[in-house]
């Protein structure tokens, strides 16, 4: 009966010890071979009770719906992105003086081009949809429309003579704003006069302009999709905060995607209709998978409290935890996740599509998720076939050691990003922030980015260009050469050790040990029997009758 049935301690109660001495050997086989037949691939299922890989096939055609699911949703947003970034860099033509794309860095220089800039950005709001070629409109509340604000940030009190190298500054800020409603009597020729602007260069912190701008995306229409209305809130900043002679332009655009209020376009409600039972069957699909999926992972909790009570009875011995985990999949956690975001993602796709809600973004987090994890939850099945398999043996057997190893990795990163923040960023535009620090330095890892990051810091003082020549030295070698190739031995060495394994069997867990004594093959016809019939509580009949 194996080392599950040698002798236990003296102390061992005495119930458990009249079970032990009156225990049947075939009842104890027959949970072996309950556990076998749990531990068994689909097919093997299959040829051992005649029952067919309903989930496998199910999980089959999940991959084919979700992810023609996900390209369907994907070319609508698409769409929508396109929409909202073609509006932007139209806003930038069209409220910027002599705006170019190529234009990285939009600035101005003068008193006199902030003044007919803002002038310019104003007179262009006003005649906008006289100007513009698409179906921009101004925003309208309670039947008065929305004004163009421009705002000034100003410090209270200001007095700079820099040729004395005086100052005087109530650092507390101020914002005074002037109001341009769409339609106002305003001549273009007196503009400027009748604004009443203005500019206050020494206490000058920022100009603010505030606009909103709402459109239709029309492209949706020709793939009978219904389209959706949006709200730009555009903000053009003139920021002077650095007070060095260079006012730099930005212009930024929050978009709203509404449901429009009242709309009709022909022949769309087949396309909708098809489109919605497509949906449903996706979520039908993903719910019976989950039910399935669930189910599973419950017989796996109960099937592992009765081994842990047949190890404690019969062996007196706790049954550690990898051992208790071998029961519950990962597999199935990953499908079931994947299940309730895609259901959730499909449920949001459907108000988006009826036009009850416009939240692109949360629907392509849930879906692309659900379809990547639904893409990995398959691999579960190349876990019959070892060869196949391997990766993912190789993942989980060096998960822990990359952990410990990352660990301190990441402590020498951590520490050569504040370094190189501190002490170059004053000097060096990849090194301005903590963030693109980190983003230049994992870019040098990966080769990329060494030979500019030597070069723009070439005309900065001796001191400073030799503790960057310090810097990227040891920082490169270290990461390139040796983290990075220590890194990679521990999978290397993982791979090598799995590989043999495959090739002269790996060691055995006394679970494991306990199943692979039923030598009874599949096709055998004794795992016919009724389920209920071979459980492990038939084992503990002897106690009923102990007293």
């Amino acid at each position: 009966m194996g080392h599950f049935l040698s002798g236990g301690p003296n102390n061992h109660p005495a119930c458990h010890r009249t079970a032990k001495s009156h225990v049947d050997p075939q009842s104890v086989e027959n949970f072996r071979r309950k556990l076998k037949y749990f531990f068994m691939s689909p097919c093997q299922k299959y040829r051992a009770r005649g029952r067919k890989p309903w989930k496998m096939m199910l999980q089959i055609l999940k991959i084919a719906i979700i992810t023609f699911q996900l390209v369907s949703f994907g070319l609508s947003n698409e769409m929508m992105v396109t929409f909202k970034e073609g509006n932007i860099v139209a806003f930038k033509h069209f409220f910027l003086k002599n705006y170019q794309d190529r234009n990285k860095d939009y600035a101005l220089y003068t008193k006199h081009e902030v003044h007919d800039h803002i002038l310019y950005i104003i007179n262009r709001y006003l005649h906008l949809q006289d100007l513009t070629v698409d179906n921009h409109a101004f925003e309208r509340i309670d039947e008065v429309f929305t004004p163009l604000s421009v705002c000034q940030e100003l410090y209270r009190h200001a007095n700079i003579l820099p040729v004395n190298e005086t100052f005087d500054i109530d650092p507390h800020v101020e914002t005074e704003c002037l109001y341009f409603y769409p339609f106002s009597l305003f001549k273009k020729d007196d503009l400027e006069n009748d604004m009443n602007l203005t500019l206050d260069f020494q206490r000058l912190l920022a100009v603010n302009i505030y606009l909103k701008v709402k459109a239709i995306n029309l492209q949706t229409v020709h793939y009978k999709e219904l389209p959706d209305c949006y709200d730009f809130a555009i903000n053009i900043k003139f920021d002077n905060h650095a007070h060095s002679g260079k006012i730099k332009i930005t212009l930024r655009s929050d978009v709203q995607i509404k449901v429009c209020k009242d709309w009709n376009v022909s022949g769309s409600n087949l396309h909708y209709q098809l489109i919605v039972l497509f949906d449903c069957v996706v979520i039908c699909s993903c719910l019976l998978s989950l039910i399935l999926c669930t189910r599973s992972v419950y017989k796996g909790v109960l099937l592992q409290f009765e081994y842990i009570t047949f190890a404690s009875i019969y062996h007196n011995k706790r049954v550690c935890w990898s051992e208790r985990m071998e029961f519950i999949n990962g597999w199935y956690i990953l499908i079931i996740i994947s299940d309730t975001l895609t259901i959730a993602g499909s449920v949001l796709k459907i108000c988006i599509q009826s036009k009850e809600l416009t939240n692109y973004d949360v629907c392509s987090i849930l879906l692309g998720t659900a379809t990547m994890l639904v893409w990995t939850g398959v691999m579960r099945y190349f876990s019959f076939f070892q060869k196949y398999y391997i990766l993912i043996l190789t993942l989980q057997a060096a998960l822990p050691n990359v952990i410990r190893f990352s660990f301190c990795a990441v402590m020498i990163f951590l520490s050569y990003c504040f370094c190189g923040w501190i002490v170059l960023g004053p000097h060096h535009e990849n090194f301005r922030s903590f963030n693109t620090v980190a983003n230049c330095l994992f870019s040098m890892i990966n080769g990329d980015e060494i030979y500019s990051t030597f070069t723009k810091i070439r005309d900065k003082n001796d001191l400073v260009w030799m503790f960057s020549r310090m810097y990227i030295y040891t920082f490169v070698p270290l990461f390139t050469f040796m983290i990075l190739s220590l890194f990679i031995a521990l999978f290397t060495d993982t791979y090598e050790t799995i590989k043999r394994y495959q090739k002269h069997g790996a060691p055995l867990s006394e679970l494991q040990a306990f199943i692979a004594e039923c030598k009874d093959p599949p096709n055998s016809g004794k795992y016919m029997v009724d389920e209920e019939s071979s459980t492990f509580w038939c084992l503990c009949a002897p106690c009923v009758n102990c007293t």
